[in-house]
């Protein structure tokens, strides 16, 4: 083997992976007319990023790049006081780490999340959330990348909507039903915790029907899951501007898309305020949303990240929160295919080095 076949097995492995160990960069953009404090949590095998929680002022954007394989969530804090030290609280989405890092811990609902797997080698899988509840409008769009790539998230002011009994305070947040009322029936735990036996409710239908792309209860991941390859990725809060929060209420878009068999990529197609989309793969049909064998359900609180498996699935992982992530179906994010080709590299080198010694 000579130094030729060396740089033509790095020219190769650089072609088959061109971004390296780096899977994404995640921008975070405030279109807000407040400051908002991003909060970051990786999940467990996941490494940190450069920050867990940051401040960001109106019309202010900041950046960080993420790892291959890495997998976790981000979210918007509102109501915020910290003193010079840092030290302090937020009003909705505090992480409870009295500072303005939230240093691995998750946030409080209720709360808008947005939850990215960043694939293998693969698709990354992306959605967000409204299982945990709402505190503010949040997008996801993706650049760069292959496939459908589609914006998801809630550009509707839920705060102004919520039923009473699910609001919180003078409307800085909307609870979802299970924070609210506890039941597994809105919780879809205990006889209720298989697709079959929790449906929506009257309150995930009007998340659902407000925010067509997002997540409105555990099972609705047919509507709610979405997939790129090789992109990047801007999270964008109060997507509208001025602020949805002082401008007249949204009129409510529910999609009518028919019921025409399943795709392995979960992209559906309506109409939100800001957002357009096509395809018919969302498996909506009246007031039933029905799940496709996706997988990637995403429920329960945010207290805390670590992973266990879930009986009778097939590679679901759920964290031990109670909360799924899309896309963890992809594989171990602790092994990914660039260490392996680097592993490879290594050992090649090894064995040039070796050859040209003894010649």
């Amino acid at each position: 083997m000579d130094l030729h076949f060396f740089s033509s097995l790095v020219f190769i492995v650089l072609l088959v992976n061109p971004k390296g160990v780096y899977g994404a960069s995640f921008t975070f953009v405030n279109r807000c007319e407040y400051t908002v404090w991003p909060g970051i949590l990786a999940n467990a095998g996941s490494p940190r990023l450069d920050s867990t929680g940051f401040e960001l002022p109106k019309d202010s954007s900041r950046s960080f790049q993420a790892p291959t394989g890495w997998s976790g969530r981000f979210w918007g804090r509102t109501g915020c006081k910290f003193d010079g030290s840092g030290s302090g609280t937020c009003l909705t989405g505090d992480c409870g780490s009295g500072q303005v890092e939230c240093n691995g811990l998750g946030a409080a609902p209720p709360v808008t999340l947005a939850e990215f797997t960043l694939g293998t080698g693969g698709q990354d899988f992306y959605d967000v959330s409204l299982v945990d509840g709402y505190n503010m409008p949040m997008i996801v769009e993706g650049s760069g990348g292959s496939g459908l790539c589609a914006s998801t998230g809630c550009t509707t002011d839920l705060n102004r909507k919520c039923p009473s009994e699910l609001r919180v305070g003078d409307g800085d947040a909307c609870r979802s039903a299970c924070e609210a009322f506890g039941s597994p029936k809105y919780c879809c735990s205990g006889a209720y915790s298989t697709p079959a036996t929790c449906k929506p409710s009257v309150y995930s239908e009007m998340f659902k029907a407000a925010c067509p792309r997002s997540y409105s209860y555990a099972y609705d991941d047919a509507t709610s899951t979405f997939t790129c390859t090789g992109a990047d990725y801007t999270v964008t809060f109060c997507p509208s501007s001025p602020s949805q929060k002082s401008t007249p209420a949204v009129t409510e878009t529910t999609p009518t898309i028919p019921m025409t068999g399943s795709s392995s990529t979960p992209q559906g197609s309506g109409s939100e305020s800001g957002l357009t989309y096509s395809d018919n793969s969302y498996g909506y049909s009246g007031s039933v949303y029905t799940s496709s064998g996706y997988g990637y359900p995403d429920s329960g609180s945010d207290s805390g990240s670590g992973s266990s498996s879930e009986p009778g699935g097939s590679g679901q992982t759920m964290l031990t929160d109670g909360s799924w992530l899309a896309g963890l179906a992809m594989g171990n994010s602790a092994t990914t295919a660039p260490c392996i080709l680097l592993y490879v590299l290594i050992a090649l080198f090894l064995m040039f080095s070796w050859h040209q010694f003894y010649l």
